[in-house]
This record gives structure tokens, C-alpha cells and sequence, in this order.
């Protein structure tokens, strides 16, 4: 196994070749140049499309705004995302608020006219698959060639946000984000190697339904995991009966089944508010008399995490730094 010192300088030799990459923008794994150097061809959810080698002029919708407006890409419209909102440092939140918003939350909340008026040479629209019905792709087609780049499982916000970099022309700094972050992530595993390895974790996810008595469980490379995953942590068991996207890493048992659903684990992290606030649908199974009764309660191994719907790699830093904060006192017991 590495030490903690050979992690850290692998760490960092991880950054310093990020951060001297240079000439990102025009290839990668989508992306092929054509001889012109003028255009490229982009292999994106929709197709293999054609886009400017070199964009100067980008709209960003849904996942794709955070990531893109990060990496500093010439964007001259964006749809809202609210939900990113409080995950934004002050660089990032001044940008959003300043761009236009030419899309609302809802992929049908597309505003066309708007949209062509900012005149732009390539729109990324980062919405998931099935709810690209809900555009007129056509309609976008007239204005500016369009790539679709969606989120499929929540762990895939790592791809989903390269390629939306990639296609807008500004890999490298994605590149830089991403080293910076991997080598936090082992700093952090190194430094909670002797301890986290040993245990059975178990998640309680914000999107349980009170109204329908269900609370979400959540396993490895799932929203309020992926992150944790990263510096050690193993969350037992699999989905019982696997969808797709999100419902292939989590499940809804009934409130009843908490006791067999967690019997195992031998510490629980759920996912709270970036204000540390805890979602209705966690609270209400922190208050319910059967949480009390799990051993891992019962032991004091409980644990919250901010930031679980992080999608880049500079809001996966402020995650980092909540878990490591929410499990310091493992290093103690």
C-alpha cells in the first residue's frame, strides 16, 4: 500500500502537470479536429456535430453552467440553476448573476428569441437524455450548432463536466480543477487511511418522501457518496432493484425497513444543506424512534455532510473539506 507521503507526492506531481498542459481545447476524446483547423467533430448525446474548433460566443444550460462559467468559457447566456447557487464561491456567483439568463430551471423554460439574440456560435445544453424532448433541438439548430452533454449517474458529473469543457475550447482549466482535486482527495486518504477502510458506511439521502413514509439510501458513486468514495469510505449493499440514472445507486425503502436496511453499517452519513440546515426528508428519519435504535447510533458514528450535489471539481473541494470536517473525530476514537 502507498504511504501517506508517497500519496501526497504523487498528489502533487498530479497538479503540476494539470497546470502546464497546454492545447486542450481543440481534441480529446470527443473531439476531432478538421483540417482546416476551423471546426471539429464532436461525438456528443445527440449525435457527432460539428462545432467551431475554437468557440467565442457559448450558451450553457442546466448542468453544464456551473462547470463551464468555472473554466472561464466565453459564454453570453445561461439558463438559471438555482440549486448550484449556494455550492458558488464569490468569482463564480458574481459571473452567474452578471450573465444573462436565457433558460429557466425547466428544460421547457427555453427561451428561443432570447437565445438568438445573444447570437452565439455553440450551445451546450447539459440536460438529461429523456428530458431533451421537452426542447425544440431544431429550433436551437437554427441558431447555433447544438451538443447535448446530460447527466446519467450521479458519480458521472466528472465526464459530464470534461466534455462540456472540452466542446467549449477550455479543457485546460478543467484539467488544473480536476489535479488540484484529486490531490486533496489523497491527502485526505492518506490521512484517514488506518481508519476509514474498517468500516460498513451507510447514507441517508435529502430526496426521501415524507408523504409517502420512504426514505432514500444511497450506495457507492451516488450523489451524497461519490465524494466520500474518493477518500476511502465504502457504503455497503447494493439497489435491490436498479433503474437508471440516480435509481442505479439508490433506493426508497419504507421508513419500517430502517432497522434491517442499516443493521450492518457501523457508520451512517446523511446529507445535509450547504447551511448545515437538514433537509425534511433526513430529518425525518433523524427523528424517528427507530434511527435511535441503530447501532451505529447508538455508537455516536453519525455523520453529516455538506455540499453532496456537487458537479465540478471546485465544488467537490468544498465537499472534500465537509467530510473531512464531519468525520475528524473518527481519527480520535
Amino acid at each position: 500500500m502507498f504511504t501517506g507521503r508517497t500519496v501526497r507526492r504523487c498528489a502533487a506531481l498530479l497538479v503540476a502537470l494539470a497546470l502546464t498542459a497546454t492545447g486542450c481545447g481543440s481534441g480529446g476524446d470527443d473531439g476531432t479536429a478538421a483540417a482546416d483547423g476551423g471546426t471539429r467533430v464532436f461525438k456528443a448525446d445527440n449525435g457527432n456535430i460539428t462545432i467551431p474548433a475554437k468557440p467565442q460566443r457559448v450558451v450553457a444550460t442546466g448542468y453544464a453552467v456551473p462547470p463551464l462559467i468555472e473554466a472561464g468559457a466565453p459564454l453570453v447566456g445561461i439558463s438559471t440553476w438555482k440549486r448550484g447557487v449556494p455550492m458558488m464561491d464569490a468569482r463564480t456567483k458574481a459571473a452567474y448573476d452578471k450573465l444573462p439568463k436565457v433558460a429557466g430551471e425547466q428544460a421547457a423554460e427555453t427561451n428561443y428569441e432570447a437565445i438568438a439574440k445573444a447570437k452565439p456560435d455553440l450551445i451546450v445544453i447539459g440536460v438529461p437524455a429523456p428530458v431533451l424532448g421537452d426542447i425544440d433541438v431544431d429550433r436551437l439548430k437554427s441558431i447555433a450548432p447544438v451538443v447535448a452533454i446530460g447527466p446519467t449517474v450521479p458519480r458521472a458529473w466528472r465526464d459530464l463536466s470534461r466534455r462540456q469543457a472540452d466542446a467549449a475550447g477550455v479543457l485546460q482549466k478543467y484539467d488544473a480543477a480536476k489535479a488540484q482535486y484529486e490531490a486533496k482527495a489523497a491527502q485526505l486518504a492518506a490521512k484517514y487511511e488506518d481508519v476509514l477502510p474498517k468500516l460498513k458506511f451507510a447514507h441517508v439521502g435529502s430526496y426521501g418522501e415524507v408523504a409517502k413514509g420512504n426514505f432514500q439510501r444511497e450506495f457507492d458513486g451516488s450523489w451524497g457518496t461519490n465524494v466520500a468514495n474518493d477518500v476511502g469510505a465504502k457504503y455497503y449493499g447494493q439497489v435491490k432493484q436498479k433503474g437508471t440514472g440516480s435509481r442505479s445507486v439508490s433506493e426508497y425503502p419504507s421508513i419500517e425497513e430502517l432497522p434491517s436496511a442499516f443493521a450492518e453499517a457501523d457508520a451512517i452519513t446523511y446529507s445535509v444543506n450547504p447551511d448545515g440546515s437538514v433537509p425534511e426528508g433526513v430529518k425525518y428519519v433523524l427523528d424517528h424512534k427507530l434511527w435511535k435504535n441503530l447501532p451505529a447510533v447508538k455508537a455516536g458514528r453519525t455523520y453529516p455532510i455538506r455540499y453532496t450535489e456537487a458537479a465540478t471539481y471546485r465544488q467537490a473541494m468544498m465537499t472534500l473539506d465537509a467530510i473531512d470536517e464531519s468525520f475528524a473525530p473518527l481519527l480520535k476514537q
